[in-house]
């Protein structure tokens, strides 16, 4: 009978930790800012890929760099060193 009422006192102790664990927890997540990306993202719209004249790499056009002879290079280099 005694073990009985061991169980009983340790498994009312379990309760109550987890219940004040689970209190604990819903604070923290409602103290966090929702930092970061949302969790569905959408595709945004497709990018014009350019080729880099010296070395092949493909890049958005918005990152291009363009030449003075019309072709675009992917860095300050690529652009001094001219197509290859």
């Amino acid at each position: 009978m005694k073990y009985l009422l061991v169980l009983a006192v340790v498994w009312i102790a379990f309760l109550i930790w987890r219940a004040r664990r689970r209190d604990e927890i819903a604070q923290r997540q409602q103290q966090q800012p929702k930092a970061g990306l949302p969790r569905t993202r959408t595709p945004g719209e497709p990018q014009a890929m350019l080729r880099c004249a010296h070395c092949g790499l493909h890049l958005p056009a918005v990152d291009a760099l363009p030449g003075p002879d019309g072709q675009v290079y992917c860095c300050t280099a690529h652009r001094q060193a001219g197509p290859a």
